[in-house]
């Protein structure tokens, strides 16, 4: 006995020994990585990333590599010896050391230049570094990272687009607050009339039955203005706001009179009740938000009202970068004042499932999970900076089948109907990884039927592809007959909480977009079906077969079949190319399609489609993208491959005639309208097929909800008008000359609109936003500096020696003539400022 206790204590020495052998003493947190932009090279970044011990310990010059999510790089010419950068999948890259890299003691550092593609904006440096020690390759450590860029290039950057800015805003003009319409979006008919009539605490709300929640919701409201509710009841006439059920025009429309004796809303329907009292909200100053309020002045006024489409939507993805429910709820208020009525929610994609699904916990404990791992049983690979450690930021994370029930109940409260988006078969990673963690699991307890059931690839499949985010296994093969008993457990389950939470569900969006090219081409599956069911022509119509089927499980169901533009396209020989092209097998079966791709060559796809007759959601990427860059700067967030997208950008948008006030490129050049020149035109068929439009807010770099709110508002205020309001003046007069007069005039009232009435109410509104405050536009001409911005009513402060000017800084009211580096930047009337511009006046 003694002997074996002698044994074992010298093995425990020996495991400990190399267990601190194991793990250097390094401490990962004391190395910095920052990465400073040299140059531009035949269109590509030439970079230099510098690693610094900041520690006491030294960094060993091997032993380990280093993760991180990027665009394309490689290590560039001179540096080859220090390092080797490789693609692991996705984002995700990784630099291992070589010869070249030698230990970094304390205080040390090496420089590698890599080489990378074009760098416009801060959105393309790379991000989530982290070690991991070769000996313990189950554990990442965090690595702390700053961006640094050049002074000169992007300073000359700045005062172009800046310049650029103040030429564009010069055409709008300031309109007085007591002369803009009370009521936004913008009504069908409107007109003011004599008095006001006085809101206060004791207001009584009187309901028709039909319109009892309605009311209790508007009261419920009323007393976070008042600190007090008011009573809802059924009879009443003097000094209240009363719903009355009766015949205006159509579905969701409304009247609205306001007399200094009471507040008169008449509705068909339920949902015209409510867009009656949002119209009422919007008439309330942004400042009875503020606090306890004693009494609203309500401008006496007419309005008559009902929407343009009847599908105004908003696209909110949180699969690549989550958001919490609280956010989710923020989100739909305002979409609701502003009488939007379609949350797509996308739950899914390669970087994340976020939706609980009864039955199928991998999921969400796998795929709803980011962070380093070596087989990914336990979470998905890191992605869009998400780092080592999962549920520590917006990578991880999902909503409980009671959190999506709340979400579903608000939504149905506030009439916004929620359309759930499984993306498949591509997008499709995390479902896909998360699957292949429950075979695996249920393999090693020898249930073999059971593990296959619901998995979504040929475990054989040898097919090679990569796709346009660079993965190469993120597709789902649609020949296994486990991909449908997925799919149609996830539509039941999904379905059980909209009847759980009484919210209608009419159709379930199954993606389809992007999906490359070799996918399915070596799979065993796919081979043994092309020979079993000789109607399948090929490896390209397993697409039309996926589709088929999926479109009768839903058509079993009761709902119909929704996705991108691609449910509606095939692949086809043209001019000795594969190219996507119309499939009009597809045109009677109520496919609803929302069409992005407005890019050159495809200006006029959606047209095509709904003339061909697909129900068209208008989606087009120019125009909708929320996630677009706002400017040029490089200190905007957002993407810019689709151009780059303000305010204005959705406020010109035509539905039914996108090529008359196309202004600028995917590139954010100036437009070159030859290029539409015999461009599809919509039909009248066509017209009646176009559904609706909605604008997506992909996530990417949607770390935080600041980031989220950043790039919603203001840009959602030019989608809310054009969804809802009528075709207006500008749009149909065929006169070009004046077109554009009346263009410009109603282009300054709502720019006017938006800067004095409703961002100021998003200061307080559901707790408040965190707006984008527009960079001013800056002018420097023969010695003079001028100043302006695209929405009246925020204030300019301007500083001359060149620090950052803050609330406290000089109000910016003429030209400044002084000399040396000035810099301009815009506030709310609360002190929030947004982005400076520095300029240089010689």
């Amino acid at each position: 006995m003694k002997k074996i206790c002698i044994l074992t204590l010298v093995m425990c020495c020996n495991l400990a020994i190399a267990f601190a052998q194991a793990v250097p003493e390094f401490n990962v947190k004391d190395l910095h990585i920052t990465r400073k932009v040299l140059d531009n090279v035949s269109g590509k970044t030439l970079s230099e990333i510098t690693f610094s011990n900041k520690g006491k310990q030294t960094l060993p010059g091997a032993g380990w590599t280093i993760y991180f999510n990027s665009r394309p790089l490689d290590v560039a010419e001179g540096s080859e010896g220090k390092a080797k950068i490789s693609h692991v999948n996705g984002d995700l890259f990784k630099l291992n050391p070589l010869n070249g890299f030698k230990s970094l003691g304390p205080g040390a550092a090496i420089k590698i230049n890599v080489l990378s593609t074009e760098v416009k904006n801060k959105t393309d440096l790379s991000w989530g570094f982290y070690l991991v020690w070769d000996k313990t390759p189950a554990k990442g450590y965090n690595i702390g990272l700053t961006n640094i860029h050049p002074k000169a290039r992007v300073e000359t950057r700045e005062i172009e687009v800046a310049a650029h800015a103040f030429n564009l805003n010069k055409e709008i003009k300031d309109i007085p607050l007591a002369k803009l319409p009370k009521v936004f979006p913008t009504p069908v008919s409107y007109r003011e009339t004599d008095g006001t009539f006085q809101l206060k605490p004791t207001v009584s709300i009187v309901a028709d039955n039909a319109f009892k929640k309605e009311a209790v919701l508007f009261a419920n409201e009323l007393a976070g203005i008042f600190g007090k509710k008011p009573l809802v009841k059924e009879t009443g006439g003097s000094n209240a706001v009363i719903l009355k059920k009766g015949t205006v025009k159509g579905a969701e429309s409304y009247t609205l009179s306001v007399t200094p004796q009471r507040i008169l809303i008449t509705a068909p329907d339920a949902a015209g009740a409510f867009y009656g009292l949002q119209s009422l909200k919007t008439m309330f100053p942004a400042a009875v938000l503020k606090g306890i309020q004693k009494e609203i002045s309500v401008r006496a006024v007419e309005v008559e009202d009902a929407p343009r489409f009847g599908f105004r939507g908003f696209m909110m993805e949180v699969a690549r970068n989550f958001q919490s429910k609280k956010e989710v709820l923020k989100a739909l208020d305002v979409m609701a004042l502003y009488k939007m009525n379609v949350l797509h929610f996308h739950l899914n994609d390669d970087e994340g499932w976020r939706l609980e699904i009864p039955g199928l916990p991998e999921l969400t404990t796998v795929g709803s999970q980011r962070g380093h791992s070596i087989a990914e049983l336990t979470s998905i690979m890191p992605s869009y900076g998400s780092g080592a450690d999962k549920e520590v930021n917006s990578g991880s994370g999902f909503y409980t089948k009671a959190d999506f029930i709340e979400i579903l109940k608000y939504a149905t409260a506030r009439h916004i109907r929620v359309v759930p988006e499984i993306e498949t078969p591509g997008h499709a990673r995390a479902a896909i990884k998360s699957m292949d963690a429950r075979y695996a699991r249920l393999m090693k307890e020898g249930k073999k039927e059971e593990a296959e059931r619901f998995l979504l690839r040929d475990l054989n499949d040898k097919s090679v592809y990569e796709s346009i985010q660079g993965f190469n296994d993120n597709i789902i093969n649609v020949a296994l007959p486990s991909t449908y008993t997925f799919l149609e457990k996830v539509v039941d389950e999904m379905r059980a909480m909209y009847d759980a939470a009484g919210a209608p569900l009419a159709t379930v969006h199954f993606g389809g977009d992007e999906v490359p090219v070799g996918v399915w081409e070596k799979s065993p599956a796919v081979a043994d079906l092309l020979n079993k069911d000789t109607s399948i022509n090929g490896v390209d119509e397993m697409w039309y077969y996926y589709f088929n089927k999926i479109n009768i499980m839903l058509k079993s169901k009761g709902l119909y079949l929704s996705g991108w533009e691609e449910i509606g396209l095939r692949k086809a020989l043209v001019n000795g190319q594969k190219k996507m092209v119309l499939d009009e097998r597809f045109t009677k079966e109520n496919f609803h399609a929302d069409v992005w791709n407005n890019l050159k060559g495809n200006e006029d796809l959606a047209y095509k489609m709904a003339n061909a007759g697909y129900k068209v959601v208008l989606t087009p990427v120019t125009n909708l993208y929320l996630d677009m860059a706002t400017t040029k700067s490089f200190e905007e967030i957002g993407q810019y491959w689709g151009g780059y997208l303000d305010v204005d950008k959705p406020f010109y948008f035509i539905p039914y005639d996108m090529y008359k006030n196309i202004k600028e490129d995917e590139r954010g050049n100036p437009i070159d309208k030859t290029a539409l020149a015999g461009k599809e035109k919509l039909t009248e068929f066509g017209k009646s097929n176009i559904v609706g439009m909605q604008s997506p807010l992909w996530s990417e770099i949607i770390t935080s909800p600041e980031r989220f709110e950043y790039l919603l508002l203001p840009k959602l205020f030019g989608v809310a008008e054009r969804a809802w309001a009528k075709d207006p003046e500008w749009a149909t007069t065929e006169d070009s000359a004046r077109s554009a007069e009346l263009y410009s005039q109603a282009w300054s009232e709502f720019a006017n609109i938006v800067g004095k009435k409703e961002m100021p109410r998003m200061t307080y509104y559901s707790g408040g936003y965190n707006y984008r405050i527009p960079a001013p536009g800056v002018s420097v001409e023969n010695g003079v500096v001028k100043a302006n911005v695209n929405l009246p009513g925020l204030v300019i402060r301007f500083t001359t020696d060149g620090s950052m000017p803050t609330a406290k800084s000089a109000v910016y009211s003429k030209p400044v003539q002084t000399k040396g580096t000035l810099q301009f930047r815009v506030f709310t009337a609360t002190g929030k400022g947004g982005r400076a511009v520095k300029v240089f006046n010689k």
